[in-house]
């Protein structure tokens, strides 16, 4: 059951981990691009968000190379993309900085994406479930790896009162595109 931090609409967050990355030497860890399977990888994300339906509002992008790179090779996928803010605050952000700026986000957003990094994202999605279906929170628990998205379902009336264990992880899937 989704929990109800008193009355409000349903939200939902949706947490991208960015794609595989390139490890090119000498390029400093907030400039290093995709892997190609991470270009392969990044439109199977978009496209399966497109096809559950959980296409976002509003996108917060780390400003990391290989997070923007993966937005914009989902974002690829569907017919006109969201908004998107690149924020410096989300790249190496613990779970606790990177809730402070979901709290940011304006109360008309029903459906967010928020493309970073781990271990800051894994912990957010552990904090922020009280609850998970089947066996998503064991799956997050054992490994949220690159291309991850996993799905946080709450009420509220405002960003702001997302808080830890209020939220319903309803799914967690790990798109991959074809070999090329």
């Amino acid at each position: 059951m989704i929990a109800r931090s008193g009355a409000g609409p349903l939200r939902r967050l949706v947490v991208l981990r960015h794609a595989k990355s390139a490890r090119p030497e000498g390029t400093p860890d907030h400039e290093r691009p995709l892997a190609p399977r991470g270009r392969r990888d990044a439109p199977a994300a978009g496209h399966a968000l497109a096809e559950a339906d959980l296409l976002p509002d509003l996108a917060l992008c780390s400003t990391a190379v290989r997070a923007r790179e993966t937005w914009e090779l989902a974002a690829g996928q569907w017919g006109t993309p969201p908004p998107v803010r690149h924020d410096p605050r989300l790249y190496a952000a613990g779970a606790d900085e990177l809730l402070a700026v979901v709290h940011e986000v304006p109360a008309g957003i029903a459906t967010l994406l928020l493309v970073g990094h781990n271990p800051g994202l894994e912990d957010l999605v552990l904090g922020l479930a009280g609850d998970g279906l089947g066996d998503t929170l064991e799956q997050v628990r054992t490994k949220f790896p690159t291309s991850a998205v996993a799905v946080l379902a709450w009420h509220g009336t405002a960003w702001s009162a997302l808080a830890p264990g209020t939220a319903l992880l309803t799914s967690v899937t790990v798109p991959r595109g074809g070999k090329k």
